[in-house]
């Protein structure tokens, strides 16, 4: 999220991400927007109660009496990947127990923006919470009638203000809607949109190389991607000149360098260093 979170919570924040990684890896549209909807749950829940929170961040409390906890708080509630994701957090370390609910409101958000990408809509989707944001913030109707208790007429006024728009964006702003935790309308929007872009930094890969890319050598690595990330690949292709031979592919946290003047420097290192 874009709110400050302290160290040791940026730590168990990007350790979160990776198993969401793992838990949308090959999954279906459908799929990732119901372990969404769960993670927006669990937020929501751990969000009102203090004791849970606590509970789940304790770190005098050992990995099984928490497996056993979670089990016993969301086993018949949410899926199997719902439940690994917070038996892994479980174990975490944060700084404040309070972050624990940003992180998992940014995992929610995030595998919604799995569930788009997989249905080739995530583009779509970014640009549609931004005309959600501009339409809600520049109408004092809407802001005043949004702050409300009313869920329903809520729901009935997102429904309208949307007709037409993706699915995911649907589910995205109906949740915003209902969980401002005390942020204004342009702070909550803008925590979305971070997390949405987040997501979409995980699905691109920049590709450097010294020569222009064929249409079928564009094909054949974008499989290989997609096969790895496990839903599909955006590929940013870049001429580099310092690129001799081969090819160098960085994305989400991953550099995978194979272009010959990395291999030759491994080389020249080794030489080196056995002097």
């Amino acid at each position: 999220m874009r709110a400050h979170l302290g160290g040791s919570s940026r730590q168990s924040l990007v350790a979160a991400r990776a198993s969401l990684d793992v838990a949308v890896k090959g999954a279906d549209a459908n799929s990732a927007s119901t372990l969404s909807a769960e993670l927006f749950f669990i937020a929501d829940l751990l969000d009102t109660n203090i004791a849970v929170r606590r509970a789940l961040t304790d770190t005098s409390r050992d990995a099984k009496s928490k497996d056993v906890f979670i089990n016993e708080l969301f086993g018949k509630q949410i899926s199997s990947h719902g439940l690994a994701i917070m038996k892994e957090i479980s174990v975490m370390r944060w700084s404040s127990a309070k972050d624990l609910v940003q992180v998992l409101e940014q995992l929610a958000i995030e595998a919604e923006a799995s569930a788009a990408n997989i249905a080739n809509e995530l583009d779509r989707v970014e640009d549609e919470i931004f005309t959600a944001s501009r339409a809600i913030a520049g109408s004092t109707e809407l802001r005043k009638a949004f702050s409300s208790d009313a869920k329903e007429a809520k729901a009935v006024l997102v429904s309208e203000i949307l007709k037409g728009a993706s699915g995911s964006t649907v589910k995205l702003v109906s949740q915003l809607v209902n969980s401002w935790r005390g942020r204004s309308v342009e702070s909550a929007f803008a925590d979305y949109a971070h997390s949405l872009a987040a997501r979409r930094n995980r699905v691109i890969a920049l590709v450097k190389v010294a020569a222009p890319m064929t249409s079928a050598q564009q094909d054949r690595l974008a499989a290989a991607l997609n096969k790895q990330v496990g839903q599909p690949v955006r590929i940013n292709i870049e001429i580099d000149a310092n690129v001799v031979g081969g090819v160098s592919v960085r994305f989400a946290d991953e550099l995978v360098d194979g272009t010959v003047s990395n291999r030759l420097a491994g080389a020249a290192r080794a030489l080196v260093g056995s002097k």
